[in-house]
């Protein structure tokens, strides 16, 4: 059995506010983006420790996958087999707050 995957309130209204600014140009394509974000962190299920630490924090815990240009920043509980999903962030908007 695989481990839980649990998007966070902050990694929701990530997923959202990017999906509405692709929306602009392109609902169709905002739509699938979306959804290519979420089943890319829901990889993680089966291999939580794919993603490199997060260099920002040295934390083994916090890690990190991308997607595109896109930052999938999650944290694994190792303990309950769950993993967090923090944020969905741009690369280019620096480096995210993660608490």
């Amino acid at each position: 059995m695989g481990c839980s995957v649990i998007f966070t309130p902050r990694s929701q209204a990530d997923l959202q506010s990017i999906v509405c600014f692709i929306s602009k140009d392109s609902p169709a394509r905002a739509s699938s983006f979306g959804n290519a974000l979420i089943d890319t962190a829901l990889m993680l299920e089966s291999s939580p420790e794919m993603g490199r630490v997060v260099p920002e924090l040295d934390n083994a815990s916090v890690r990190e996958i991308i997607h595109g240009s896109y930052r999938i920043i999650y944290e694994f509980h190792q303990s309950s087999d769950t993993i967090y999903v923090l944020r969905f962030w741009h690369a280019a908007r620096g480096v995210p707050k993660i608490i």
